[in-house]
């Protein structure tokens, strides 16, 4: 069985990624505080960016497809809201994965837990959001 995906909505998740990821990082929010806990230089030229922002485009383009199977599933599998098996499927995607590989890696890496919360914190809204986004705009189902 291949899952029904809506493509468009999958695009506007993946967009809505960068919007997150762009209001997350901002100095006003968590820029400041995440770029001095990741020893990250955020004066840097802009072109410095480029490739971390391809790589993000695609990644998150990967993430959002995934998500959109996987709900598709879910919502075979359960019935119901096709809206709350893919809100459910992203935070149990994000316990399961996201932020349980985080947390590993970075307690080996010895980052800073604060640092460690901040980005599975941003991870959670970004996968809440696609899910969103998914949900309410579901393939046409039948």
């Amino acid at each position: 069985m291949v899952p029904e995906i809506n493509y468009w909505a999958v695009l506007l998740a993946m967009l809505s990624s960068m919007v997150v990821g762009t209001v997350w990082y901002s100095p006003k929010v968590f820029g400041t505080r995440w770029s001095k806990l990741a020893k990250v230089d955020m004066d840097k030229p802009a072109s410095a960016a480029v490739m971390p922002i391809i790589t993000t485009v695609i990644v998150s383009f990967i993430t959002a497809w995934v998500l959109a199977g996987a709900a598709s599933i879910a919502w075979h599998f359960y019935g119901g809201s096709y809206f709350v098996s893919a809100t459910v499927t992203a935070v149990a995607l994000w316990a399961g994965f996201t932020a349980a590989r985080f947390i590993t890696h970075d307690a080996f890496e010895g980052r800073p837990t604060n640092l460690t919360v901040m980005n599975i914190a941003h991870e959670l809204v970004t996968v809440v959001v696609m899910a969103i986004i998914i949900g309410v705009w579901p393939p046409a189902l039948g």
